[in-house]
C-alpha cells in the first residue's frame, strides 16, 4: 500500500473516484477546473469548492487578510478558465483557537476584498475548530452548455495561448520560503505576486462570450503540469515556441544563475489562462482580451502527437509533467 505522499493528490482523488456513482450527462468531465450539472433548456449550473490550509498555501509574510482574499481568488480563476461569472459563495473556515478578535476581522475584510473585487457575493457557510486555518470556498454559477469551455476540445493546428506572464510567484516564493534576495524594488514585485493574486475573470468571460475557444484551464499548479493536464483531456500534444517570463523573474534568475524557463514553467500559484483558439478566430480572441484591458499571448501551437516540447532559439527541451500538486515532496 502507498502513502499519501507516493500517491499524490490526483491518485488520490482518482482512488476516492472509483467508489462514487457517476452522475449522467454531466456537462464537464470529471476531472475538469469545475463541475457543472444540466438543468435543463440548454443550461448548467456551475460548482466548484477548492480549500486554503495555512501550512500548505500561506507562505510566510502573507497576512491573514490577503489569505482569505487568495482562498476566493482560488475559486473565481476556476471559473475564468470556464468562461462563468460566479453569482455566490459559501465559504466554510476552520479556525484554531490561538487566533484573535482581529484575525476574524481580517478573514472577514479579506474574504469582502475579493467578493467585491469579482463583483459576486458570500451568503453563508460553516464555522467550526481547527488545528490549522482552513477557508474552504464553495461558489456557484450558471451557463448555457455551448458556452462552456472544457478542457478536452483542443485540436491539432490550433494556436496555443495565455492572458499573462510568468515567473513571478516562484521567484517570490523563493525569496520568502528560501532566503533569497533580489533589489528592493523587484523583491517587492516579486512578493506582491505571491500575497496578491489576480484570478482572469474578465478575460475569461470574455473569450467565452467571443466563441472562440477550443480548451481552456487555469495555471495555478504551474503552466507545465497544466499544459499536461490540457494535453491528457484533449488527447493531443503541444509544441512551446515562447514563454512569456516577467522581467522581474528575469532579472532574479541572473542574479541567482537560475535557469529562467524552469521559474515560468514549473512554479505554480500563477492564476492566468491557457487556451487553445483555432486559427481563424485568433483575432477575435485577441481583441476580445483586448476589449477588456488584458492581453492573450501566442505561446505555441497543438500538434496530434502526444508530447509537450518547448522548442526556442534552435533548441529543443521536453517540458517535464512537474508542477505543484498536495502531498508531493
Amino acid at each position: 500500500m502507498h502513502d499519501l505522499e507516493t500517491l499524490g493528490e490526483k491518485r488520490i482523488i482518482r482512488l476516492i473516484w472509483e467508489y462514487l456513482d457517476r452522475m449522467p450527462d454531466l456537462a464537464l468531465d470529471f476531472g475538469d477546473d469545475v463541475s457543472a450539472v444540466n438543468i435543463g433548456g440548454g443550461r448548467v449550473a456551475v460548482l466548484k469548492t477548492d480549500m486554503l490550509v495555512g501550512e500548505t498555501d500561506v507562505p510566510p509574510g502573507m497576512s491573514i487578510r490577503q489569505a482569505a482574499r487568495k482562498a476566493v481568488v482560488m475559486n473565481i480563476s476556476d471559473f475564468a478558465a470556464k468562461g462563468v461569472k460566479p453569482l455566490a459563495m459559501l465559504i466554510s473556515l476552520g479556525l484554531p483557537r490561538t487566533l484573535k478578535e482581529n484575525d476574524i476581522r481580517d478573514i472577514g475584510a479579506g474574504l469582502s476584498d475579493a467578493a467585491r473585487e469579482y463583483s459576486t457575493y458570500i451568503i453563508g457557510g460553516d464555522t467550526n475548530e481547527a488545528s490549522d486555518l482552513i477557508i474552504s470556498c464553495s461558489l456557484l454559477g450558471f451557463s448555457s452548455e455551448e458556452r462552456i469551455v472544457s478542457r478536452g476540445g483542443a485540436k491539432p493546428g490550433d494556436i496555443v495561448a495565455v492572458t499573462g506572464e510568468f515567473g513571478k510567484t516562484s521567484a517570490g516564493l523563493k525569496i520568502l520560503l528560501e532566503g533569497l534576495s533580489a533589489p528592493q524594488e523587484i523583491e517587492e514585485k516579486l512578493k506582491e505576486a505571491v500575497f496578491v493574486p489576480r484570478a482572469r475573470l474578465r478575460e475569461g468571460l470574455a473569450l467565452s462570450e467571443a466563441k472562440v475557444l477550443s480548451a481552456s484551464i487555469d495555471s495555478s499548479d504551474g503552466l507545465a503540469i497544466s499544459l499536461h493536464e490540457l494535453a491528457d483531456a484533449s488527447d493531443v500534444g503541444f509544441i512551446i515556441d515562447h514563454v512569456p517570463i516577467a522581467d522581474e523573474a528575469l532579472i532574479f534568475a541572473d542574479i541567482h544563475s537560475l535557469d529562467p524557463y524552469d521559474l515560468g514553467l514549473y512554479g505554480g500559484e500563477e492564476y492566468e489562462l491557457i487556451v487553445t483558439v483555432k486559427p481563424q478566430f485568433w483575432k477575435s480572441a485577441k481583441s476580445a482580451v483586448a476589449d477588456v484591458g488584458g492581453n492573450l499571448i501566442r505561446i505555441g501551437r497543438v500538434i496530434r502527437e502526444r508530447r509537450i516540447e518547448m522548442r526556442i532559439d534552435g533548441e529543443i527541451r521536453n517540458i517535464e509533467r512537474r508542477g505543484w500538486e498536495h502531498f508531493r515532496r
